[in-house]
């Protein structure tokens, strides 16, 4: 196995995941911001667009965090990372698995940009209704799918991390404490301290 990446990058959360799993990887940093990049045919085979992060494993390449996450936690932790295939959760699980780049993401650019909300145009709500939805499915849980940590939380604990370290998180009654019971885990820590430079 190994991880392409770059610091402060979205590989912080296949990294995490990877340190969830448990399995052996290898992590080869790509400079993404450099302006003469010379990227390598295996990486540009795992991500086309040439982002990070990505994933050889074996026959298998991928990039995008969220199916990074879906694979790992199927192929490697189904039943304890990633609800089997017939379990009632799955489907919840698939939802908040992709919650943060088809609703968090957008709804975080469109605040940063200042844009025009708009609830019935865009596909992810707004950035109030975003945040309100999240906090919503937390009531009562510490994880998303209730008492069992799994794939979803990696996705959106990181996205809790990010806002509440950009100071984007409003003061809510469950993502905060989501986030700090995210950054308790150890790995986390792990990824971080792998991720940070």
């Amino acid at each position: 196995m190994k991880v392409y990446w770059a610091p402060q990058t979205r590989s912080t959360r296949a990294i995490w995941m990877l340190e969830e799993v448990g399995i052996d990887y290898e992590m080869e940093r790509v400079d993404i911001r450099s302006s003469d990049r010379k990227d390598s045919d295996e990486f540009l085979a795992a991500s086309p667009m040439a982002k990070v992060p990505a994933i050889s494993d074996g026959d298998t390449s991928m990039s995008e965090s969220a199916a990074i996450c879906l694979y790992l936690a199927d192929r490697y932790s189904t039943g304890v990372l990633a609800p089997k295939i017939d379990d009632p959760q799955r489907g919840k699980f698939l939802y908040w698995t992709m919650y943060t780049p088809a609703v968090i993401e957008p709804a975080m650019a469109e605040k940063f940009s200042n844009a025009e909300p708009n609830r019935v145009r865009n596909g992810w709500g707004d950035f109030d209704s975003m945040i309100e939805t999240f906090d919503e499915a937390l009531e009562e849980k510490d994880w998303i799918l209730g008492d069992e940590f799994t794939a979803a939380d990696v996705m959106l604990g990181s996205s809790a991390v990010f806002m509440r370290m950009f100071d984007m998180l409003p003061d809510t009654r469950n993502i905060g404490a989501y986030a700090d019971r995210c950054l308790a885990r150890g790995a986390f820590q792990k990824a971080a301290e792998k991720a940070g430079g």
